[in-house]
């Protein structure tokens, strides 16, 4: 992976780090959005929010609905949750949708954990 997506993954962790020691575990995932969100634009970061991830099976483009939480700088997927743990199914989730986007890397991130450090997963294409 290159270094700009290292800095840049790294500066998105570090926000999402400080949302979480404001807010702590326990809410819902739309509060960890929002603020989030309110984050990257303090760092004037280029964000795309509630992506839509066209999805194409054989000839057709089935509308379904599929949307990534975050898109950064055109580079980054970021999926948040705010599970009790996150379980095999949302690593699927983020390499379907770094697949489908076409991305080089995705953050997965558990906004309810003690500490976010424990949280952030990075998963490249």
């Amino acid at each position: 992976m290159n270094q700009m997506l290292n800095r840049l993954s790294n500066v998105v962790i570090g926000r999402a780090i400080e949302v979480h020691k404001q807010l702590g575990p326990g809410l819902l995932e739309s509060a960890y959005e929002e603020c989030l969100a309110h984050e990257f634009k303090m760092v004037a970061l280029k964000f795309e929010r509630q992506k839509p991830v066209p999805l194409k099976y054989k000839t057709v483009s089935p509308e379904c609905g599929y949307r990534i939480d975050f898109l950064i700088e055109d580079q980054l997927v970021v999926e948040i949750k705010s599970v009790d743990a996150l379980i095999p199914i949302f690593d699927a989730q983020i390499l379907t949708y770094i697949r489908l986007a076409d991305k080089p890397l995705g953050l997965l991130m558990n906004f309810n954990t003690q500490t976010l450090k424990d949280g952030p997963r990075r998963f490249v294409r």
